[in-house]
């Protein structure tokens, strides 16, 4: 399993955004987000074979860089954090991503309700 990185400039980011990084976090077992459109993905697949899932999602003037890492990185005002490949029926019951939480004990207001004052 390699670590590549994978960053991008959008021509019109407003328009296939978040159509790429849904196929960014569908390339390997793990992904990082670090800044806006910088990646890490852990994954077997090599860069052409990324270039070729991730083609569909781009536009002629949109740039790409698909590049091995090695796993050390100098980091300044953003945070590391590795997320796993979100697969259907893994700990979240069928596609999807939210996790459920114990819902708290609902409030029972055993009080009298006061009266509404009157304006003088």
């Amino acid at each position: 399993m390699r670590t590549l990185i994978i960053s991008y400039d959008l021509a019109q980011p407003h328009r296939n955004k978040h159509v790429l990084a849904h196929h960014i976090m569908a390339i390997g077992n793990s992904w990082a987000r670090p800044l806006e459109q910088t990646w890490y993905v852990r994954t077997d697949a090599t860069e052409e074979e990324i270039e070729a899932q991730l083609r569909g999602a781009l536009d002629p003037d949109d740039g790409l860089l698909i590049q091995a890492t090695r796993d050390e990185a100098v980091l300044t005002n953003t945070a590391l954090r590795w997320f796993r490949q979100r697969r259907a029926g893994v700990d979240m019951g069928g596609d999807s991503n939210v996790l459920a939480f114990p819902m708290p004990k609902p409030f029972i207001d055993d009080q009298q309700e006061l009266p509404l004052a009157e304006a003088c």
